[in-house]
């Protein structure tokens, strides 16, 4: 008699994107990290918190991170009620199905987008529905009326970069019966959010993210964005103790250094401009993106081989074997310097 339950025996685990241990001597473009380090005011924060030989340690931290939330509200132009903080986004995105989907329910994304979401629903017993996407990047045969209980629309996209517009967003809210969740991980580098929608339809969750624009992969800093009824329901099913002593302060720390945040993306945004123009220049095709990213098609549509060269080279960029997208690859920005690297590598590879 086997001891687990049978869909989390025979499921796929989500795998992550490889991490080398000698990062440093990579030009590390493979998992839309920020290329900078996070605001000075995080660190005096940090240090601040271990003051005392770290006498703050011994003690739990904030079970409701409410600083952080009345720092998120003042940020967005919320009230607190409507924000919970979470252990990274993918944190918010477990529970939200955890709390809306039972076994069997029916839970929907884009494809391609974020796959994790299918490992999640996989791991609640929830059933899985896919939308793919038109050339115009629109949502393929989308229903009049999804009936599903969440529908995930990951904007900009990932992996490809495009941003659906704000019209369309609503459009799709008006047309799903349950949660519509609007996953804006990368939203910080996009010309246009969707904010807006969540005031105006009581169906909307937006999700965010420190990992990218704050440079805070390493602290898992997530939040949402909701009516206060659906926080309320959140609080109740996530981890009492979700995000420690440090990461509360490295939280508070850089959402209030908003002019350092604002410099980090605009640095981003015209690197993943230029190089964007360099790979055109040189026959690739490339997704006008709307994130730390690009998805780029060599002029062969061999991505594998363009992988394997650049891997030899110490650049690690993203490929994916799934046919869909293995004629290209999924490159993060670095710095202007790593991406003047990363473009003379593939002129030279051709």
């Amino acid at each position: 008699m086997s001891l687990l339950r049978p869909n989390i025996a025979a499921m796929q685990g989500y795998i992550p994107g490889f991490q080398p241990e000698d990062v440093a001597s990579w030009i590390k473009l493979n998992t839309n990290e920020n290329p900078y380090p996070p605001s000075p005011k995080v660190r005096e924060a940090i240090l601040a918190e271990l003051g005392n030989n770290g006498a703050s340690l011994r003690t739990y931290p904030s079970a409701s991170s409410q600083k952080l939330r009345e720092a998120a509200a003042e940020l967005y132009g919320f009230d607190p009620s409507w924000i919970i903080m979470a252990n990274g986004s993918d944190e918010v995105l477990n529970n939200l199905i955890r709390a809306c989907a039972a076994e069997g329910e029916e839970v929907g994304y884009v494809y391609p987008s974020y796959s994790y979401y299918s490992t999640l629903a996989e791991i609640q017993g929830a059933i899985v529905c896919t939308y793919g996407l038109t050339d115009d990047f629109r949502i393929e045969a989308f229903p009049e009326q999804f009936q599903g209980k969440i529908f995930f629309l990951t904007t900009p996209n990932a992996p490809l970069g495009f941003a659906f517009p704000l019209s369309y967003i609503e459009e799709i809210a008006r047309n799903c019966e349950g949660l519509l969740v609007i996953d804006e991980a990368y939203a910080d580098f996009a010309d246009a959010n969707a904010l807006e929608l969540v005031r105006k339809y009581d169906n909307v969750v937006v999700t965010r993210t420190l990992s990218k624009s704050y440079a805070l992969a390493g602290m898992r800093l997530g939040l949402a964005i909701a009516r206060p009824e659906i926080i309320a329901a959140l609080d109740k099913i996530r981890d009492h103790y979700n995000l420690d002593r440090l990461a509360q302060a490295a939280c508070i720390a850089s959402l209030r250094d908003q002019e350092y945040f604002r410099e980090s993306c605009r640095r981003i945004c015209e690197t993943r401009q230029w190089f964007s123009n360099g790979l055109r220049a040189i026959g690739y095709s490339v997704i006008p993106s709307q994130a730390n990213f690009i998805f780029a098609t060599p002029p062969d549509r061999n991505g594998k081989r363009v992988y394997d060269s650049l891997y030899s080279r110490k650049i690690l960029v993203r490929y994916f074997s799934d046919p869909l997208l293995s004629p290209g690859l999924r490159i993060s920005m670095g710095t202007r310097a790593e991406m003047e690297r990363t473009l003379a590598a593939l002129t030279e590879i051709g």
